[in-house]
């Protein structure tokens, strides 16, 4: 028994010649047919950033640090109104323990301590958060300079960002300081020298990726500077690693910052700086250990919730992960 012409085992020609006529319509009805039903994932869509912070909102963690340090941006700017004329009031109740007139007791001068500690979070948290801007604006534009233009520039510049990092970051900012004096602001630039070369070497290498991109070499062919290139074309596709360094550079800056203050080389009494306040308590820490207890806890506190962070957005931004 033979089979018909255009049956089951031999399939309609004039059927495979509509089907063949126009396969981009054949395929967009496809596509669409899987996108209706769910086989298909609409995430062209959908940016990188969409992405991120899905993951980062999934990662509870990262929330949890969110929220804590939310919470003492809100206290700091609550503290920097609150507490500027309450800070430096003294009492004769000196060394007195937590109560309810005084909730983290008074220190050796009979002053408050949650005012001092209110009014200096602003001094803490705004020292590392200057400190991380000041070293992003001088190490981004010096790691996509050095991607860009490379050669001696990029040899010389990266020279001497190892000679910065060949120093212990403490000690290296002790030496400007010692130049420069001691304040806050002397503070701030020694210690954002220190940061420089981990922005400049976290640029650079995305950067040199970029640089040899079709898109960036085309860019170049059709006349457009070499300062429009490296904003509109390079710098985009550093912003990642960047937003996470600089998260998880402000915690060691806050830490390095009180570090200085602590050692008597930083912000200079009254100023209640939390680094400063733990040198204040360290003679009477035997007998009234709450003078260092509670500016301990803050930076800690703070310390912790922006790792926490920090850690998050590193994860949410690794699309190795794949969630």
């Amino acid at each position: 028994m033979g089979v018909k012409k255009g049956g089951f085992g031999s399939p309609d020609k004039d059927s495979l010649k509509r089907k063949t006529e126009n396969p981009g319509e054949l395929g967009a009805q496809m596509i669409d047919q899987l996108t209706d039903t769910g086989s298909i994932p609409e995430v062209a869509s959908h940016s990188l950033w969409y992405f991120v912070r899905r993951r980062l909102r999934r990662n509870k963690t990262a929330m949890v640090g969110g929220v804590i340090l939310a919470g003492l941006i809100v206290f700091a700017l609550f503290g920097y109104f609150y507490a500027a004329d309450l800070y430096n009031v003294q009492t004769r109740d000196v060394r007195l323990g937590p109560s309810v007139e005084h909730w983290f007791g008074t220190d050796n001068l009979g002053r408050d301590i949650l005012h001092r500690i209110l009014y200096g979070a602003h001094l803490t948290m705004g020292s590392g958060l200057c400190i991380v801007l000041l070293a992003g604006l001088l190490g981004v534009p010096l790691g996509l300079s050095s991607a860009w233009f490379g050669g001696k520039f990029d040899a010389w510049a990266m020279r001497a960002m190892d000679m910065i990092l060949a120093f212990p970051s403490i000690l290296l900012a002790m030496a400007v300081m010692a130049a420069l004096g001691f304040n806050m602001r002397n503070i701030i630039i020694a210690i954002a020298l220190v940061y420089v070369p981990k922005f400049a070497r976290v640029v650079r290498a995305p950067a040199l990726v970029e640089k040899s991109s079709e898109y960036a070499q085309a860019a170049e062919a059709l006349g457009c500077s070499r300062s429009r290139i490296m904003l509109l074309h390079l710098l985009p596709n550093c912003v990642a690693p960047v937003l996470v360094l600089a998260t998880l550079s402000l915690g060691s800056a806050i830490l390095e910052a009180a570090a200085l203050s602590f050692l008597n080389l930083g912000v200079q009494p009254p100023l209640p700086e939390w680094g400063r306040m733990l040198n204040d308590g360290r003679s009477s820490f035997q007998t009234s250990s709450h003078i260092m207890l509670f500016p301990g806890i803050a930076i800690a506190a703070t310390v912790l919730a922006i790792n926490l962070l920090g850690d998050g957005l590193r994860d949410a931004f690794d699309v190795r992960l794949g969630k």
